[in-house]
């Protein structure tokens, strides 16, 4: 596979020193030059005994959110907070650096969960009003292929995601284990998901099962009667597809539907993934040379 592929080592801070040990024959040498991991492979290991896969997950999240904050944020950087689960890790661990090395952040939330979790501690809010251009946006992801195309949207904040995301100068992502995949679909199966002006989603959901396969369904509230409800008022289909696809011409395609606003399709934008893995590593991976 013509990826760019490595382990990233986890700083001792993050986790703690007594929890980790460098793999045999690697040594700090083979730590990051000019905030940059080298292309060497390097590891770093924690020992630990997970009772379950989720709590491998969960502790797989913190370990990608910690190494994307502790390798791609600086001083003075303006922040592009994502949304989901996984960026709560990452707020703690930036919230955690502006403490300990009294640093100037502005943090730029895509949603009203990120805007919370800024408030809850104590960082500085903004918007892109304030800074239209941020130094670099961190957020996860529903399912990465190799190509670094993701899905995102699975928690509806897909629109406000991507504008904050193109804002930035480097868009890095962080996730665990499970959404990595060879291909768009292996492990997310939850569908693409689009958000649409509401009297649209009968129409829109209808063109695109015509011209590209499969279902687009409207998603559901789960805890209220009627649908999902975004941060704009809008509602949002998931498009079960049924094969792969041209992303790029799909995503393309798709936005230019009467009532679509924006697709979960993320083509071309991630810098850099990490991925928390199952053995207490971090993996990352850099979209492949053409």
């Amino acid at each position: 596979m013509a990826l760019s592929m490595g382990r990233a080592l986890i700083l001792q801070r993050c986790i703690g020193p007594s929890l980790l040990s460098v793999a045999a024959g690697r040594g700090s040498a083979a730590w990051k030059k000019g905030g940059r991991f080298t292309q060497n492979e390097k590891h770093v290991r924690q020992f630990r005994n997970p009772s379950n896969r989720d709590s491998m997950a969960e502790e797989a999240k913190k370990l990608a959110g910690c190494a994307a904050v502790d390798n791609h944020v600086q001083n003075n950087h303006v922040v592009g907070v994502g949304s989901g689960s996984t960026i709560v890790y990452a707020v703690d661990r930036l919230a955690e650096r502006v403490r300990q090395e009294k640093l100037n952040i502005v943090c730029v939330p895509t949603s009203f969960q990120a805007r919370q979790l800024i408030l809850k501690h104590g960082l500085i809010l903004s918007d892109l009003d304030r800074h239209p251009e941020l130094d670099v946006a961190i957020d996860g992801a529903d399912e990465v292929d190799a190509a670094l195309t993701l899905i995102k949207g699975g928690g509806g904040c897909l629109t406000q995601e991507k504008i904050v995301a193109g804002c930035a100068k480097h868009f890095i992502v962080i996730a665990d284990f499970r959404k990595d995949s060879m291909a768009l679909g292996q492990q997310w199966k939850g569908g693409v998901p689009i958000e649409v002006i509401p009297m649209s989603y009968v129409p829109v959901s209808r063109t695109i099962a015509k011209r590209f396969g499969g279902k687009a369904v409207l998603r559901m509230a789960v805890n209220k009667a009627g649908p999902v409800v975004t941060d704009n008022s809008n509602f949002i289909l998931d498009w079960k597809f049924e094969h792969a696809q041209n992303w790029k011409v799909v995503n393309t395609a798709i936005k230019m539907i009467p009532g679509v606003v924006e697709t979960g399709l993320f083509v071309g934008m991630a810098e850099r993934v990490y991925f928390g893995m199952e053995d207490g590593t971090v993996s990352f991976r850099d979209p492949p040379i053409n």
